[in-house]
Formats: structure tokens, C-alpha cells, sequence
């Protein structure tokens, strides 16, 4: 039996879903695609960050698809995933589990036939690369956004940790993203159940 997809919803969402870890709104970026590919290539790229995130032992809240109609004739696709990790985590694996979503999305876009050199540069997110820069940069580690600074590494290396670790974990992020896309929501306990990965039970976290 087939499932229905849902529709994007007539309602925008709350503000405060549409902006990064600063405050500023993410700029969608244009791919040519329709709402059905743009919705599934979103899931992935959700999906790529919760799947990576629950295998290096963070929490994960929740994981989602955010679609709805800015204006008639007009669709809008996001998502957002949240979760918890110990101030004593790998930062590294985070830093990789921010690089998964895009990682995530461009291996969507090849293994569905969809790949473009636009496509693929339209899943680049610098939301979430800004944000892993940030953290890390808390923390004293640094991470280059072009280049590798002096005993850290750069935003091209931690894609290249995210790239085999998205590899290793293919089947559980295709299985978590089909799942979103037909859900919408997945709590982290529902992508735990799908995939056999334990979610780490903690209170607080870095980011």
C-alpha cells in the first residue's frame, strides 16, 4: 500500500523554527526540484544528522520536515533536528554529524538520479557549518571554514569523516528518512527503534 505524502501546510511556521543558532533566518537555496523530491531530499538531510548524532552517542529530540506554502502556487522546504550532547563529547564527531545533513542530501540527489552540479551546491546548509565553527571554537578547537588552521582541521575534512560515516550508516539513514518523509516528526526513540541505535539518555548538552 502506498503512502500518502503530506502536503505542505497553508500555515508558515513559528519564526523561531527558520533561524540558525544565532538568531538569523537560513536562506533557502533554489534546486529545480518538486515538492515530492525537495520533501524526501530534506528528510535525508534531517536524517543524516540524527542518524550520525545517535551513533557517536549524542541524544537526539527530535527530527523533522518543516514544508508549507509561502505564497499561492509556491512550496518551501526545510527541517530541523534536535539534539543533546555531554559537554565532555568528541567534538569532532560533532562537528562531522553537522556535515552529515548535507553529506546526507547530495547522496540522495545521486542515488535517485537527481544530481546536479546546482543541486548539490544548493545543499551546501553554512547553517550548520557556521554552527559546528562556533561550537568547536567554544570548546578551543578550530575548525576552518576554507582551509585547515594551525592543529585543527577544516570544514573539507570533517565532510570527508561525515562522507564515511554516512556511507557505513546508509541503510538506517535511508530507512529513518522514508519514515520522516511519510511522518513528518520522528521523536529520537521512534529513529532508536527504526535503526537498532541506542539514543543516549543525559540532561543537558552542548548544542
Amino acid at each position: 500500500m502506498s503512502v500518502v505524502i503530506p502536503a505542505p501546510s497553508a500555515v508558515a511556521p513559528a519564526a523561531s523554527e527558520l533561524l540558525d543558532h544565532q538568531g538569523r533566518e537560513r536562506t533557502p537555496s533554489a534546486t529545480n526540484l518538486t515538492y515530492e523530491q525537495a520533501r524526501l531530499g530534506t528528510a535525508f538531510h534531517e536524517a543524516g544528522h540524527a542518524v550520525l548524532a545517535m551513533a557517536y552517542g549524542m541524544r537526539v529530540l527530535t527530527s523533522q520536515v518543516i514544508a508549507w506554502i509561502p505564497e499561492p502556487g509556491v512550496s518551501r522546504v526545510t527541517g530541523r533536528t534536535d539534539v543533546q550532547a555531554q559537554a565532555s563529547f568528541h567534538l569532532w564527531r560533532f562537528a562531522a554529524q553537522a556535515a552529515a545533513g548535507q553529506v546526507a542530501q547530495v547522496r540522495y540527489l545521486m542515488a535517485y538520479g537527481l544530481w546536479t552540479p546546482e543541486r548539490a551546491a544548493a545543499c551546501a546548509a553554512d547553517h550548520d557549518r557556521d554552527q559546528a565553527v562556533d561550537v568547536l571554537t567554544e570548546y578551543g578547537h578550530c575548525l576552518g571554514i576554507d582551509h585547515v588552521p594551525h592543529g585543527g582541521k577544516s570544514w573539507g575534512m570533517v565532510r570527508g569523516m561525515a562522507s564515511r560515516k554516512v556511507g557505513y550508516l546508509w541503510r538506517e539513514i535511508r530507512t529513518v528518512a522514508h519514515a520522516m518523509n511519510d511522518h513528518t516528526v520522528l521523536s529520537g526513540d521512534e529513529i532508536s527503534a527504526l535503526t537498532g541505535l541506542p539514543n543516549a539518555s543525559f540532561e543537558g548538552g552542548a548544542a
